[in-house]
């Protein structure tokens, strides 16, 4: 490097070479082909584009979707006619007038709020079938025919004598009485119903349906206008139809079986919480039946009146915010299931009401129609005021006008002392919401209290600080007493002449109950007949055991 440096006119850092000069030959100034262009094939025929023909211009085919914001307010009356057929909106809701028709009809005859509706969320049209459908049906085609040809018959067309298929037989009418027969004809629902069953034959009727599943499910809709033929086609084959109630219907099941029996024609002879067993009638006649048209889809449920209000009826702004407030910190009463059965819940809440003047209820899980038409039941029956359906909860208040059930024996809370000292400046009404250590004392539970101390099952420690050791020695003494009064007998004196006689009076026995209540028992007789005795005076075993012992003392 130092000899490179002693150079003179030497650059270390010099230049690029220059580029060198173009050159002519053919070779440098080649360029490659452009690359092959795409065939341009000629367009298939799915792919040709066909002329759009215009659709009819039906004004049916352009009504709104369900999810449109479609709202027009009514009033009570008539909304749309068409001869004799018309839409009206009353009491009920939105119900059908057609011509002939012994009622008006509607998509749900149990679960339609007393609330007069405000507005409509659809045109108002009819939902049957043609005549009375004033618009092509545009609904889900119906099912592909199944491969599997089975000849089925009816009993009321049997096939010749000779050739195979299975016979759907038709329920007879009945039960009649020897010697009797169904009537014909046209007959009034008295008539067909015929004369009131005995306890023995609801229970004939019965028996056979309590572990079967062929049944009629009522859920969140209630009783449909479907539901009209398809209970017909089930005492087509049965006497009797078995109803299965889940949901929403549940909390007012009178209301449910009402609509039934005024529905349908039937009686109910059965009822076990949510199950029903509807009975057709005596002289039922399948062919003479009322025959009513289908609802091809579910109308749109109309548009009702808020439930929820601001300022609630009875309260002001800052009283209602206050209350809400409260609520959120109550703890439910109850949890509501899905799909369960709600008989005894107006009942819980108007014992709640007894003690506190806010209830909550827990519908955790449950659709928001589901527990807002609980709520709007429960507001109609108990009554009270919804408060809010916030947290999937229902929070109400009893109301300014509330009254006790128990008007001379009024429930009340039981307090220790030591709550009493402590909180002796807070009304009893707070402190039964707040505290958990109160205990509902009722006349029933005092009663029964009283018969367990008499019959010695209980006793009344008068003492309540005792150390461990004294109340076992407590519940050890009080264990050997009980255990001798249960296992003390009365005495009988037999005297020579006049025969035994029991010690203890009728009047003075203990009363004995039965939790078991067999409703139908088929060897039972009528509440009306009188029972026969089982043979003649002195033929049972036990008199010849009496005749012993005389005879032994004499």
């Amino acid at each position: 490097m130092a000899i490179v440096a002693s150079l003179p006119d030497v650059n270390l850092f010099s230049s690029l070479p220059p580029t060198p000069p173009p050159s002519d030959s053919p070779s440098r100034s080649f360029r490659p082909p452009p690359p092959i262009p795409i065939p341009k094939y000629s367009p298939s025929p799915r792919n040709r584009t066909q002329p759009t023909k215009k659709p009819q211009s039906n004004p049916a085919l352009k009504l709104p979707h369900r999810r449109t914001k479609y709202y027009k307010p009514v009033k009570e009356g008539v909304i749309s006619s068409d001869g004799e057929r018309a839409i009206l909106i009353g009491e009920s809701g939105v119900s059908y007038q057609l011509p002939g028709a012994p009622f008006e009809f509607q998509f749900s005859y149990s679960e339609t709020p007393k609330a007069k509706p405000v507005g409509i969320r659809e045109p108002a049209f009819m939902p049957f079938a043609p005549p009375t459908m004033p618009r092509p049906w545009t609904g889900k085609a119906p099912l592909k025919k199944s491969k599997k040809k089975v000849p089925l018959f009816d009993s009321f067309d049997p096939p010749p004598e000779g050739k195979a298929g299975s016979v759907k037989y038709v329920e007879m009418p009945g039960p009649f009485p020897f010697g009797r027969y169904p009537k014909e004809g046209m007959m009034t629902r008295g008539e067909v119903l015929g004369e009131p069953l005995k306890k023995w034959e609801k229970g004939m009727l019965v028996k056979p349906h309590m572990h079967d599943n062929r049944q009629v499910n009522l859920g969140r809709d209630g009783f449909t206008h479907n539901m009209l033929e398809l209970i017909h086609s089930h005492w087509k084959r049965r006497r009797v139809c078995k109803v299965r109630c889940k949901g929403v219907p549940t909390v007012d099941m009178d209301n449910v079986c009402r609509v039934l029996e005024e529905k349908t024609g039937g009686e109910i002879i059965h009822r076990v919480g949510g199950v029903v067993y509807l009975f057709r009638g005596r002289n039922y006649n399948y062919r003479t039946r009322p025959q009513y048209p289908l609802m091809l889809w579910k109308p749109a449920a109309p548009v009702y009146p808020k439930l929820i209000q601001e300022v609630p009826e009875g309260l002001t702004k800052d009283e209602a915010h206050e209350l809400r407030v409260k609520g959120k910190s109550l703890k439910p009463i109850c949890k509501l299931s899905k799909n369960g059965v709600y008989v005894s819940l107006v009942k819980d809440v108007r014992d709640a009401f007894e003690l506190s003047h806010l209830v909550k209820v827990d519908c955790t899980g449950l659709e928001p129609s589901d527990y807002k038409k609980i709520g709007a039941k429960l507001k109609e029956l108990v009554p009270c005021v919804l408060l809010s359906f916030d947290d999937e909860q229902i929070l109400m208040w009893r109301g300014r006008d509330w009254k006790s059930r128990f008007v001379n024996n009024p429930l009340t809370a039981i307090l220790s002392e030591t709550n009493i000292a402590d909180d002796a400046d807070k009304t009893t009404e707070e402190q039964t919401v707040s505290d958990q250590s109160t205990v509902i004392s009722s006349p029933k539970m005092i009663s029964l209290w009283k018969r367990a101390v008499e019959s010695s099952k209980a006793v009344i420690l008068e003492e309540l600080d005792l150390a461990p050791d004294a109340l076992l020695e407590k519940v050890e003494e009080f264990e050997g007493t009980s255990q001798a009064a249960e296992h003390t007998f009365t005495a009988l004196v037999l005297p020579g002449d006049e025969g035994a006689e029991d010690y203890v009076d009728d009047e003075d026995r203990p009363e004995v109950y039965s939790d078991i209540d067999d409703d139908f028992d088929d060897e039972c007789s009528d509440d009306d007949e009188s029972l026969e005795p089982v043979g003649p005076e002195g033929s049972l075993a036990v008199d010849k055991i009496v005749r012993k012992l005389r005879e032994k003392l004499k």
